[in-house]
């Protein structure tokens, strides 16, 4: 065999698969991920938007009632405490009151009972200032939800006739009920027929 032959028959094998050959299309570089979808990535995004805003609204009414529930035990312990020191000062304005009645006419105009009458009036005007206000009786329709009735006497029925103890309201709420005498529906006023039929007679 010749030189000739023998470089005839050595072939390149790159030569054969031919190395200028175009690469097929479908081929995509190795680690190179497909394009995202924009639009699914919008949603998401918006979906984690409405999530957050969701949750923020949730913790902000919930603050809210936290806040709301802290000023009403706030409201209430402070109107307990003040109902406790009403209470305890009650009898000794009732005590000042009764006083001030019994005092005589002719020692009114003296100097030591228009003080006492002063220091009573400054009294009320504190109780006051603590939301303390009389609940009204004499003269209007018993309510039980107000008035205490500790005895009945001739009178219009249901009516107040009269007032033993007054009653107050502090922050409108009943304190302590007036203790009162209510009519118990019979007349008052004196039989005079008998008497006015003697007169047409005679």
């Amino acid at each position: 065999m010749t030189q000739h032959q023998s470089d005839e028959r050595t072939v390149d094998p790159r030569a054969a698969a031919g190395d200028g050959a175009p690469q097929s299309e479908s081929a995509a570089p190795a680690g190179n991920d497909p394009p995202a979808d924009p639009l699914a990535e919008l949603q998401a995004e918006r979906e984690k938007a409405e999530t957050y805003l969701r949750n923020w609204q949730r913790s902000a009414a919930d603050f809210a009632n936290y806040k709301r529930r802290v000023e009403q035990e706030r409201s209430e312990a402070q109107r307990l405490a003040n109902a406790a020191l009403v209470i305890n000062l009650l009898p000794v304005f009732d005590d000042l009151e009764r006083a001030i009645a019994s005092v005589d006419s002719h020692l009114a105009g003296l100097n030591w009972v228009q003080g006492i009458i002063q220091i009573h009036q400054k009294f009320w005007r504190l109780l006051e200032a603590m939301g303390l206000s009389e609940i009204p009786a004499e003269g209007l329709p018993f309510d039980p939800a107000q008035h205490e009735a500790v005895a009945r006497q001739a009178g219009p029925e249901g009516q107040v006739l009269h007032v033993v103890q007054k009653g107050y309201n502090l922050g409108g709420k009943v304190l302590r009920p007036a203790m009162v005498i209510v009519g118990d529906g019979t007349s008052t006023e004196p039989q005079t027929n008998h008497t006015n039929q003697e007169h047409t007679n005679g």
